[in-house]
């Protein structure tokens, strides 16, 4: 996945592993608490809103998506359902493979980089 193909300096792959695997953790349970929620672009793209820098170290909208859904989670699942039923549109898979995304909880949308 992309979030886990850069090791920041001083830490080891395992840390970075650790750490990607604990802000994945915390946005499910803020899913499940519904502080984040999920929007939708105009071409089906997904991001995360209210989901905080801190909280996120560094895990993109997109890298945290593809983890959740190869993980069946209960919590996305509710939260994309609630989302297309807003937008009036479902989440694009070609969109999330091209890793369109964005970075200001889905008010500007960009192509995978």
């Amino acid at each position: 996945m992309p979030c886990d193909t850069y090791t920041p300096p001083g830490k080891t792959q395992a840390q970075r592993d650790a750490e990607i695997k604990e802000a994945i953790a915390k946005l499910e349970a803020e899913l499940n608490l519904g502080r984040v929620g999920v929007k939708i672009s105009a071409t089906g793209a997904i991001a995360f809103t209210n989901w905080s820098k801190e909280d996120r170290s560094g895990v993109s909208d997109v890298c945290a998506y593809r983890t959740l859904t190869a993980q069946n989670s209960f919590a996305l699942r509710q939260a994309v359902q609630r989302a297309e039923a807003m937008a009036g549109r479902k989440v694009n898979p070609q969109q999330v493979a091209a890793g369109t995304h964005s970075h200001d909880g889905g008010n500007t949308w960009h192509k995978g980089h």
